[in-house]
């Protein structure tokens, strides 16, 4: 196949597909990308929401976003989430144009790693993820969804009057 591929940020015209993008990854109601947090996203130095176009029609994205860390003098380290290829164009190199490009990202602001979580039931995306240098077998991912959250995480009923020790100034 021959084709144009190109690698750019997303902008806020570009809500409804990347929605219809998530949608093919989670299908899930509440999924909803708009132009407002998109700007977001855009403004935010330390966050990059990519897309890639082939012949001027997005067909992937993936979001990274840099964390500072403490333990190596401020070198952060970088999260990996949502990327999706649309399900017509797969196996055409599109994922792998984005994660380079995250990874070179990810070098120019000096990270110390690059993480990412997967569905524990994607076989095959695990088996690209490793195809590209991701390790799965050095960790081990751990989430707790916001339904999941407990309503009285800052004070368990097992620390129900004792005197609570968090900082609330961050």
């Amino acid at each position: 196949m021959n084709f144009h591929l190109t690698i750019r940020t997303a902008r806020g015209a570009d809500a409804d597909i990347l929605q219809s993008l998530y949608r093919q990854l989670l299908d899930d109601e509440n999924v909803k990308a708009t132009a407002h947090q998109i700007q977001i996203l855009e403004d935010d130095a330390r966050t990059r929401l990519l897309v890639c176009e082939i012949d001027g029609r997005i067909r992937g994205t993936v979001l990274v976003c840099l964390c500072a860390d403490a333990m190596y003098a401020g070198q952060p380290f970088a999260v990996v989430e949502n990327l999706v290829v649309d399900q017509e164009c797969r196996g055409n190199g599109i994922g792998r144009a984005l994660l380079r490009e995250v990874e070179q990202f990810c070098r120019s602001r000096d990270c110390s790693k690059m993480m990412l979580l997967s569905s524990a039931a994607r076989i095959d995306a695990h088996r690209f993820f490793e195809q590209f240098g991701f390790l799965g077998d050095r960790k081990r991912g751990f989430v707790k969804y916001r339904s999941q959250f407990a309503e009285t995480a800052c004070n368990p009923p097992s620390l129900a009057g004792q005197k609570r020790m968090v900082d609330d100034s961050m």
